[in-house]
């Protein structure tokens, strides 16, 4: 029997989703009172030292069109979504008193930034409230992974072996109940607009590869087009490693980042094209990316804020520099090498970069440059739509030589623009003077 006087709050945060939701799931089994949290936090937004805000508009319109979304699915089973543009430490706590929330349901997050602002958050609740708190954003629940985390494997393949061979993956959780109308709020407040987060409205490049929409529907549609109804996951293998189009890859990145697709949906949609259209290397090695992705979340796990320091989780002292100069030729697509440019320029001008560009331009800036690695992932954390915490920074590591990679390799930035640009076509369309009026 469910306690009427029990009132549950869910403060979404890199999650946003209610299908295979574990705070959803158990919210709909326990409470029949629930109300949903997200803070637009005003920390995002602010200039970094380097001339660019912390999170820049790309993934901000992403972010805004994901929680629109949220919030009309949300709304016909009558749950509202209360979304405001305030600290969560300051607006949360205000939120459980006034509305006498009695069970407070969040995804764990533990990198610095977050992990403090729980910590803040927590701090002002009455011992009244019940705080339930669970991982949500793997592929493979920790729980189930056979490895402690101290043990953690410093090589991706030691802990790709291990998986495979010894855990299971999740079944997917279904969606919440329908609540009953007096559940909805009489007042929540109006999403905001990009405006009001300081940034002006724009039309999506003619030539991004990643000209998509924000939110569970449009992430659940990627999959039905690029699994159903094209089937080009059974070639995801030989074109993975693409630059032009929005067909290369399975582009699901950005929806993963925020949530609103677990690992979990994408995982089983595989295995289920596996048995009704095709087994084969590409669907192998689309799950092969979720693990890098999962890889990573349990590196930073294992290893902590050290993914923020220069020496990297490897403690390896090389000579950097921090030029401005430098930096700002970098970021405008000015270097000397058309290759690295033509990327800059394409992730300056729609947000997104090939998973192949991101390699050797990060490679080009830590090892030719010989530049502040934090500072190239700084720039991606504010400009990549599919910004992932975890992934950015163990890349980064990775291609600076102070990560997970054993052999510390250097990629030759005009061999890679040969092999994977062949004829110029991906430098041509992003180095033209006119993109630049």
């Amino acid at each position: 029997m469910q306690d009427r006087t029990k009132k549950a709050l869910i403060w979404l945060r890199n999650d946003l989703r209610y299908t295979d939701h574990y705070g959803f799931n158990e919210v709909s089994k326990n409470f029949q009172k629930l109300v949903v949290y997200f803070s637009i936090d005003p920390k995002n937004y602010r200039e970094t030292p380097w001339g660019f805000k912390k999170t820049e508009v790309f993934r901000t319109r992403f972010l805004l069109e994901t929680l629109s979304e949220l919030k009309a699915s949300l709304k016909s089973k009558n749950i509202s979504l209360i979304v405001e543009m305030k600290a969560p430490e300051v607006s949360l706590p205000q939120w459980i008193d006034q509305l006498e929330i009695t069970d407070l349901y969040y995804q764990k997050e533990w990198m610095q930034e977050e992990r403090e602002t729980a910590l803040a958050v927590e701090k002002q609740l009455n011992n009244q409230v019940q705080v339930h708190t669970y991982y949500d954003q793997f592929l493979y629940h920790p729980e189930e992974v056979p490895i402690t985390l101290e043990n953690i494997p410093e090589v991706f393949t030691v802990f790709r072996k291990q998986c495979e061979k010894m855990s299971q993956v999740r079944s997917c959780l279904g969606e919440p109940k329908i609540f009953d109308q007096e559940n909805l709020l009489e007042v929540a407040p109006d999403l905001p607009t990009l405006e009001d987060l300081g940034f002006e409205m724009y039309q999506i490049h003619p030539n991004s590869a990643f000209p998509f929409k924000g939110g569970s529907k449009a992430g659940k549609k990627r999959i039905d087009q690029y699994f159903w109804k094209t089937k080009k996951l059974s070639f995801y293998k030989q074109t993975r490693n693409g630059l032009l189009g929005s067909d290369y890859s399975s582009k699901f990145s950005a929806w993963l980042a925020n949530g609103s697709l677990s690992a979990r949906e994408v995982y089983w949609q595989v295995r289920a094209y596996e048995k009704e259209i095709k087994k084969n290397q590409s669907t192998y090695w689309m799950i092969f990316e979720l693990l890098w992705r999962d890889y990573f979340k349990f590196i930073s796990l294992k290893h902590g804020d050290q993914i923020f320091k220069l020496e990297g989780i490897l403690g390896k002292n090389y000579k950097w520099h921090t030029n401005a100069s430098f930096f700002k030729q970098w970021i405008q697509g000015e270097t000397s090498e058309p290759f690295v440019n033509a990327n800059m320029i394409e992730l300056k001008k729609t947000g997104w970069m090939s998973n192949r560009g991101r390699q050797n331009v990060a490679s080009y800036f830590a090892k030719d440059m010989l530049m502040d690695w934090r500072m190239g992932a700084a720039y991606f954390e504010a400009m990549l739509i599919d910004y992932d915490v975890h992934s950015n920074y163990g890349n980064w590591m990775y291609v600076s030589g102070v990560g997970n990679d054993p052999r510390d390799r250097k990629f030759n930035v005009r061999g890679q623009a040969e092999r994977y640009d062949e004829g110029g076509k991906f430098q041509r369309l992003w180095n033209q003077k006119s993109l630049f009026e």
